[in-house]
């Protein structure tokens, strides 16, 4: 069996920067094991796999380790490589987080996805350690935020991504897994965005990831509510760095961004 795939930047103006992701387009979703091995093969934050039903397409993410419950960068990886494809926008796409919209406004893409809203909470034991650093308050939303007085801080940090993994991952979202809980550690952004960020993501095998729009659902209602404004540019910063345009409306956050491909070809998988 041979299948296209793409490769794209996501949240990110030119290549080597972002997040990679690999998108392949397929007409019906394989096993289970076989989409987790592509994935492993890749050997990127996330693979989409993305399947046509109707005027809607189904869309999975997997980890080189996991399957995910939503996945922004891929997501937008996803929309990019489609809209080259002829498809028109918007976009719907069936996941495990319910519908997600992907629209065009000037020149950003831009993703519809659930607000994950917080709540102050408990430092799980060795969080602080964990992260090489004691956050000044910690929240609990889908993953741990752990807030910082300023950027620099949360670009200095040095995580034990083992110990990050082995963080208790006790959630205040009923429906998400106990077992796949991140740590997001956060900080305002100074001159040069409203929020700066990094994520940490070892519990799916991923030790940092280099933007996250998941991390984003959380860290919009979080930062408006606190900033006063429903409006944010969002900066991770990871080695390759990203800029995320976030707007917080109600119990949806829209995050916007530019996409770049950086390579295309086609898969050989065994029948």
């Amino acid at each position: 069996m041979r299948l296209n795939y793409s490769v794209v930047d996501a949240f990110a103006d030119s290549v080597f920067r972002g997040n990679p992701a690999a998108v392949v387009t397929i007409d019906a979703f394989l096993p289970d094991d076989t989409l987790r091995a592509i994935a492993a093969e890749f050997n990127l934050s996330e693979t989409a796999f993305a399947v046509p039903e109707g005027e809607a397409w189904n869309l999975r993410w997997f980890t080189p380790t996991t399957e995910v419950q939503l996945c922004g960068h891929a997501t937008l990886a996803t929309a990019f490589v489609l809209r080259r494809k002829g498809v028109p926008l918007p976009l719907r796409f069936r996941t495990l987080s319910g519908e997600l919209r992907v629209e065009e406004a000037e020149d950003k893409l831009v993703l519809d996805f659930p607000a994950w809203h917080s709540e102050p909470a408990e430092a799980p034991a060795g969080l602080a350690e964990a992260l090489g650093a004691a956050p000044v308050e910690v929240y609990k939303a889908r993953d741990w935020i752990c807030v910082f007085r300023t950027p620099a801080e949360v670009e200095a940090l040095k995580p034990d991504h083992v110990k990050i993994a082995a963080l208790d991952g006790n959630r205040v979202i009923a429906t998400a897994a106990d077992d796949d809980t991140c740590v997001i550690a956060t900080a305002p952004g100074g001159a040069r965005a409203d929020v700066t960020s990094r994520y940490f993501a070892a519990k799916v095998g991923i030790p940092e990831d280099p933007v996250t729009g998941a991390a984003h659902t959380q860290l919009a209602p979080f930062w408006s509510a606190r900033l006063g404004k429903a409006k944010l540019v969002c900066r991770q910063a990871s080695a390759r760095g990203g800029t995320l345009w976030t707007e917080v409306a109600g119990d949806r956050v829209k995050i916007a961004g530019h996409a770049v491909a950086f390579a295309e070809g086609v898969l050989t998988i065994p029948d």
